[in-house]
C-alpha cells in the first residue's frame, strides 16, 4: 500500500468515526445545522479524494450519500428515523469498502446499486416515498437506473433484494448486514494502529527530552570518577539516546506531504505562463521534522514559481535553441548525514550573471565598484537580496522583488542553508540544506578568551593542531593563511573577531587549534585557543541583544552547567570578508605550475618591498619614465599617457618626496573597464600562472590572494583605484584612504 492510500484510509476512518457520533446526535437534534455540516464534510471529503485515487466504486456510493445529505441541508427532507438509519447504513457501506481496500489493495467488484437506490429513495419526503422498484421505473435524476446487482466478489451470497412491501429501512438493514459479513473481521484497521497527536504535545515532549539530554551530560561528567555510578550513568546514556530517537521519529514526516501539493501548482502555473513542463519527483519517502516541513513550504513554493517563470523557456524558444519543447522540473529529496537536501532543478536557460550584475546596479542594490570585485558565484547570490528581480514586468506570478529573499530568510531561520548553481543554457539547481531537527545537534566545544563556544559539527571538515614551534601561518598585510597539505587556507582568529581591539599578528608561543570549516561555499580555518569534548547540545533561542551581534545562531547549556553561545560559521566568514570559492576550486595548490591547468596568468611586480600580482589580461604596457612625467591633481598622482590622464596608484610609496626629476620610475598601465589605470612599481619580476585563493577584504588594494612562485601574493584590484573627476565616484573604501 502506498503512503498516499494509507493516509487516505486513516483520514477516512477518522471522518466516518466523527460522522457516526454526529448521526447519533442528529436524531435528537434533527434541525442542528452544525451536525449536518460535519456529516456532509466527512462524506464530501471521501468523495473528493477517491476521484484522485481512482476508487470509482467508493466515489459513486459517497456521491449518492452526498446527494441525500444535500437534500437534508437544503431543508427538502427532514432528518427522521428512516433517513438517519439510511445514513448509518451508508456509513457501514463506506467502511466495508475501506476495509476491502486495506485488505486487498482494491475496492472489490461487489455492486452497491441497491444501497444507492435506497439512498435515492430517502431523498423524497416521508409522505411521498414509494418502494424502490417503483422509483426505478421513473425517469432518473442524473444517476443510472439500477439494474440487477452483480454478485459480490468477496461474498458467496448475493444481498437480498427488497420485496415490494418492504420499507427502505428494513432493506438497508439486510443489505448492510450481508455486506459487513463479507469483510474479514480479523484484519486490524490502519486507523486503529495510528494515533494522531497534537504538535504542541510533541514539542513539549521534545523540550523535555532536551532537558533530559542536558541532565545526562551533567551526570556523565559528575560520575566519571565514581566507579559505582559509572554503569548506571552509561545505562542512563543509552536510555536517553533511545528516548530521544523515538521522540524525534514521532515528529518525522515524509516530504511527500508537501511534494504531493506541487503537481497541481505546476499544472496551473504552466498554463498561465504558456510553458510545457514535465514534473519529476524523487525521494518522497525522505523524512523531516514536522516543524521544519511546515517551515519549508513557502520557500519551496517560491523556488518552483521562480523556476517556471524565469528558468524554463517557452516551447518555441526551447525549440529554436534545439531543446525539447517540453521542459523538465525535478524535485529531489535525500538525506545526507544530519541534513535533508531538497533540490529544485530545471533544464532552462540558466542565470545570466551579467544580467544579474546590471539589474543589481540599476536597482541600487550594489555599486559598480563592488560588482566589479565579485566572482560569478557571489553575483548569483544577489537574487536573494530583498527587492531584486530580473522580470521585465510585474505579473501575478513574479516581478515584485519578493520571493527568493523569502527562500533564504525562511531556510536560514531554521538553521538551514541555500545553495545555488547555474549553467548558461543548461539549467539551474536551487539546493535547500535542512537540518533533520532543530532541538538537539552534535557540536564541538571550543575555547577562546577563557569562554566556551559551541561549533556545529555539520560545518566542520577537520581539526588541525598548530604547535608553537611550527611557523605554518603566513601573512599578507592583515590576512593570515595556513598551509594545509600543500594548500593555502584563509584563517580567522576567533579572539580578534570577538574583541576587535585585539589587533596585530599573534606572537604568543602557545598551542593553537584550527577548525577547518565549510560555510555556504566559504572554506576557512577558525583559530581557537583550545578544544573540549564534542557534545550533543540542546539549541535555545537567542535574546534580541545577542541576535544583533550577528555571529551566533543560538545558545546552550553544556554538561558542566556552563552557558555557551553557538557560533554561526556562515556569519563568521561573512564578517571576516572570506569570499566564496568557484564551483571547481576551494583552495589554490602550491604546485599550480606542476601540471595542473592554470586558471589565470599574472604579472609579478614588487611594490614597497613585497610581491604583488596584476592580472596579465589587464596589462596594456609597462612604461619606464622619469618622475618628472608624473603630475598631481590635488593629492592624486596622474600621468599623461597617449593624450589621456591616467590615475597612478602608489600603494607601495614609490613616489616619495626628494626624488630628482630625472630619477626613473616604472608604471604598469592597465585597463579597467573603459578607463586606464597606472600602478607604480619598483621592479617587474616575472609572469606566472595561478588562481584567486580567496577575497582578502582587509588590504588596501588586494582584492584577492594567490600563490605564485611558492609565495603568498596579493592580487591588485584595479577597480579600487579611485577614478579621476568625470570618471565616476570613488569607492567608499578607497575614498576614506584618499581622504
Amino acid at each position: 500500500m502506498d503512503e498516499l492510500t494509507r493516509e487516505f484510509l486513516i483520514e477516512s476512518q477518522e471522518g466516518l468515526d466523527r460522522m457516526e457520533r454526529c448521526l447519533t446526535d442528529l436524531e435528537t437534534r434533527p434541525g442542528d445545522a452544525g451536525l449536518l455540516a460535519d456529516i456532509f464534510r466527512s462524506v464530501h471529503t471521501i468523495k473528493g479524494t477517491t476521484g484522485f485515487l481512482g476508487f470509482a466504486r467508493l466515489e459513486k456510493l459517497a456521491h449518492a450519500g452526498e446527494n441525500l445529505l444535500a437534500s437534508l441541508r437544503d431543508g427538502k427532507i427532514a432528518a427522521d428515523g428512516e433517513v438517519v438509519t439510511g445514513l448509518l447504513h451508508l456509513l457501514d457501506g463506506l467502511r466495508s469498502i475501506l476495509k476491502v481496500i486495506e485488505t486487498d489493495g482494491h475496492e472489490g467488484e461487489a455492486a452497491d446499486e441497491e444501497l444507492i437506490e435506497q439512498l435515492k429513495a430517502l431523498q423524497t419526503p416521508a409522505d411521498l416515498r414509494v418502494p424502490v422498484h417503483a422509483q426505478a421505473a421513473e425517469p432518473d435524476s442524473g444517476f443510472p437506473a439500477a439494474g440487477p446487482p452483480a454478485a459480490p466478489a468477496d461474498s458467496a451470497e448475493q444481498p437480498p433484494r427488497p420485496s415490494e412491501g418492504n420499507p427502505p429501512e428494513k432493506s438497508l438493514e439486510k443489505f448492510t448486514a450481508a455486506r459487513l459479513e463479507a469483510v474479514p473481521s480479523s484484519t486490524s484497521s490502519t486507523a486503529e494502529s495510528t494515533l494522531r497527536v497534537d504538535i504542541t504535545l510533541l514539542n513539549r515532549m521534545m523540550n523535555l527530552v532536551g532537558e533530559l539530554v542536558l541532565t545526562r551530560n551533567q551526570v556523565l561528567q559528575a560520575t566519571s570518577s565514581d566507579s559505582r555510578m559509572t554503569m548506571l550513568s552509561r545505562r542512563l546514556d543509552m536510555v536517553t539516546a533511545d528516548l530521544r530517537e523515538a521522540v524525534m521519529k514521532a515528529r518525522m514526516q515524509p516530504v511527500s506531504n508537501i511534494f504531493s501539493k506541487m503537481p497541481r501548482m505546476v499544472r496551473d502555473l504552466t498554463r498561465t505562463l504558456g510553458r510545457q513542463v514535465r514534473l519529476e519527483m524523487e525521494g518522497q519517502e525522505t523524512e523531516l521534522d514536522k516543524s521544519l516541513l511546515e517551515a519549508i513550504k513557502d520557500p519551496l513554493t517560491h523556488a518552483i514559481r521562480n523556476a517556471l517563470d524565469h528558468g524554463i523557456e517557452p516551447p518555441e524558444k526551447r525549440a529554436a535553441a534545439g531543446k525539447n519543447p517540453e521542459g523538465t522540473l525535478r524535485l529531489r529529496a535525500a538525506q545526507e548525514g544530519s541534513h535533508v537536501i531538497i533540490e529544485v532543478c530545471d533544464d532552462g536557460a540558466g542565470i545570466a550573471v551579467e544580467r544579474i550584475r546590471a539589474k543589481a546596479i540599476e536597482r541600487g542594490l550594489i555599486t559598480e565598484e563592488r560588482a566589479a570585485q565579485q566572482s560569478e558565484r557571489e553575483l548569483l547570490q544577489l537574487i536573494f537580496v530583498p527587492g531584486f528581480s530580473t522580470a521585465a514586468a510585474v505579473t501575478n506570478v513574479s516581478g515584485r522583488g519578493v520571493g527568493m529573499d523569502v527562500v533564504r530568510t525562511n531556510v536560514e531561520r531554521i538553521g538551514g542553508k541555500v545553495e545555488l548553481e547555474s549553467r548558461p543554457e543548461k539549467g539551474t539547481t536551487l539546493r535547500l540544506r535542512i537540518p533533520l531537527t532543530l532541538a538537539i545537534v552534535p557540536a564541538l566545544i571550543v575555547r577562546s578568551l577563557n569562554q566556551s563556544f559551541a561549533l556545529p559539527q555539520g560545518a566542520l571538515s577537520e581539526l588541525v593542531h598548530v604547535p608553537p614551534s611550527e611557523a605554518a601561518i603566513e601573512w599578507i598585510e592583515d590576512a593570515a593563511l595556513y598551509r594545509l597539505r600543500g594548500q593555502l587556507l584563509p584563517l580567522v582568529f576567533l579572539d580578534r573577531l570577538l574583541l576587535p581591539g585585539v589587533a596585530g599578528r599573534s606572537t604568543d608561543a602557545r598551542d593553537q587549534f584550527i577548525a577547518v570549516l565549510d560555510a555556504d561555499g566559504r572554506h576557512f580555518g577558525l583559530v581557537v585557543d583550545g578544544l573540549a569534548d564534542p557534545e550533543e547540545i540542546v539549541v535555545k533561542p537567542l535574546s534580541p541583544v545577542l541576535k544583533e551581534i550577528g555571529l551566533y545562531s543560538g545558545a546552550t547549556v553544556l554538561g558542566n552547567a556552563e552557558l555557551a553561545l553557538i557560533l554561526d560559521p556562515g556569519a563568521i566568514a561573512q564578517r571576516a570578508g572570506i569570499g566564496m570559492g568557484g564551483e571547481d576550486e576551494t583552495f589554490v595548490s602550491s604546485d599550480v605550475e606542476g601540471g595542473n591547468e592554470p586558471s589565470r596568468e599574472f604579472l609579478l611586480v614588487e611594490t614597497g618591498g613585497r610581491q604583488s600580482a596584476i592580472p596579465l589580461d589587464r596589462v596594456i604596457r609597462i612604461e619606464q619614465l622619469p618622475v618628472s612625467r608624473v603630475e598631481y591633481i590635488g593629492p592624486r598622482p596622474v600621468l599623461n599617457f597617449e593624450g589621456q590622464l591616467v590615475q597612478v596608484e602608489d600603494a607601495g610609496g614609490m613616489l616619495v618626496s626628494g626624488m630628482r626629476p630625472d630619477d626613473p620610475i616604472i608604471v604598469v598601465i592597465c585597463r579597467e573597464g573603459e578607463r586606464q589605470v597606472g600602478v607604480a612599481v619598483a621592479h617587474v619580476l616575472d609572469v606566472a600562472a595561478g588562481g584567486i585563493l580567496f577575497q582578502a577584504g582587509t588590504t588596501r588594494l588586494a582584492a584577492g590572494v594567490t600563490l605564485l612562485k611558492d609565495r603568498v601574493t596579493g592580487v591588485v584590484e584595479l577597480g579600487l583605484v579611485a577614478p579621476l573627476p568625470g570618471q565616476g565616484e570613488p569607492s567608499n573604501e578607497l575614498a576614506e584612504v584618499m581622504a
